[in-house]
């Protein structure tokens, strides 16, 4: 059975819904509850923090590349918790113009679906009784839509959070708690989010810390109480077909970026997951069927990547009998070169012609819709596909054939296609799942 939730929200980014989250499933944890995390939306880091704060690993629910039965499915994860807390993601309504397969990946569109009502993060600084008209708002902007209250964060001081209590009540919204600035619990971050979990030390410290100040300013039995049952969709039984029967996965700090899902739906059809690390110099072991490159970091150990010579020679001899596919930081590591953000050029595997540049950074960001012009490992020629693109790399010498035709939420062509290369495929697009 699949317990009562709720999905925390914002205004915009950059407002604390990471940070309110962690808190809450550190604090709800400490209680002695089990406490299932998601993240609305295409992302790979903040859930990675959601699991190191809940014990359970955190899944991605995407309104626009997975269909209501695949929502379903992945619910499945939630069994045998107390409490579901989903972290949306931008702004509540925030989402693409054109629907996709459940919606526009708006978080209001996965708490209307799932009947999740939505904890607002408002950041009140700078003002008191009118932050009360932006909840009103967000309260009454969308039919099916419940904002249970909200919860007011970078509050200057007592009184100041009295004048927009003050405001909150005339207006008839529930406050769940008022947090004061607190620079010191603020998380690192770098160009595509957080620092990842795994790279912070303190990261135990760190969530304690924020579990204890949630619990100081937040009522929590009043939050818990608000949760309310969860609508699941029917499951489907579908799932994405492993790359091969022996998949030799690249995992270390360059290369992290693989959706918990894809994982599970491989090891469900009896695939097994045979993990290694390029930073450690370690080659794809030589008895897999494929090799699966994520995406990650590699600009920021393109040296270290550069240097690895076991790995890249490993790597070349599996790509001449065996399917190797990259995604974005995979992408570029399978390259020619990688220019990091100096300016200076390191060797890559080689495996294709690629030359990508951190040196003037660009943002590609958005969902994708990619049909592929040749197989990658598991999905055949002609395949549609639905993903996404988040780097700030650009593509300086891109000399194989387009690996799929690409095209954005709006059908507007993509030009970054990837490029194939004998049994090497690659691209920018990171893979959610197959188009229905």
């Amino acid at each position: 059975m699949i317990p009562p939730g709720l999905i925390i929200s914002a205004p915009a980014s950059g407002i604390g819904k990471t940070t309110l989250t962690l808190g809450l499933l550190a604090a709800l944890r400490a209680r002695g509850l089990v406490v299932q995390p998601f993240k609305s939306g295409p992302d790979y880091i903040d859930p990675a923090f959601h699991t190191a704060a809940s014990g359970r690993v955190s899944v991605n629910l995407d309104t626009w590349a997975m269909p209501a039965g695949r929502i379903g499915q992945l619910l499945a994860a939630a069994k045998g918790a107390d409490l579901v807390l989903a972290e949306g993601s931008m702004g509540l309504f925030d989402g693409v113009a054109a629907t996709g397969e459940t919606g526009t990946g708006a978080s209001a569109d996965l708490a209307a679906l799932l009947g999740w009502p939505v904890v607002l993060v408002l950041d009140v600084s700078g003002q008191a009784q009118s932050a009360a008209a932006v909840a009103r708002g967000f309260a009454t902007m969308r039919a099916g839509v419940t904002v249970a209250g909200v919860v007011l964060n970078r509050v200057a001081s007592p009184r100041h959070e009295a004048l927009v209590r003050h405001g909150m009540a005339a207006a008839g919204i529930t406050v769940f708690g008022a947090l004061p600035r607190q620079a010191a619990l603020s998380l690192p971050e770098r160009h595509l989010g957080l620092v990842q979990a795994q790279e912070n030390p303190d990261l135990v410290g760190v969530l304690e810390a924020l579990g204890a100040f949630i619990t100081t300013h937040i009522d929590l039995d009043a939050l818990l109480a608000a949760a309310r049952p969860t609508q699941a969709p029917p499951a489907s039984t579908h799932r994405t077909p492993p790359p091969g029967q022996r998949i030799a996965l690249a995992q270390d700090a360059a290369f992290s970026f693989i959706y918990p899902h894809l994982r599970t739906d491989w090891r469900a059809q009896g695939a097994e997951v045979l993990p290694f690390s390029p930073l450690a110099d370690q080659a794809p072991d030589p008895t897999a069927d494929a090799c699966w490159l994520p995406g990650g970091y590699p600009e920021l150990h393109a040296g270290a990547l550069a240097a690895a010579s076991h790995f890249r020679t490993g790597l070349q001899a599996f790509a001449q009998t065996r399917p190797v596919h990259g995604e974005c930081g995979g992408y570029m590591a399978m390259g020619a070169a990688l220019i990091d953000a100096q300016g200076q050029a390191h060797e890559m595997a080689g495996l294709l012609g690629l030359v990508s540049s951190f040196e003037k950074r660009k943002m590609h960001l958005g969902y994708r819709l990619a049909t592929l012009h040749a197989p990658i490992p598991g999905l055949p020629t002609g395949s549609t596909l639905r993903g996404h693109e988040f780097h700030y790399s650009t593509i300086v010498t891109q000399p194989d054939a387009p690996l799929a035709q690409v095209t954005d939420a709006t059908g507007t062509t993509v030009l970054e296609t990837g490029s194939y290369r004998g049994y090497a495929t690659g691209s920018y697009f990171h893979l959610i799942g197959p188009a229905t």
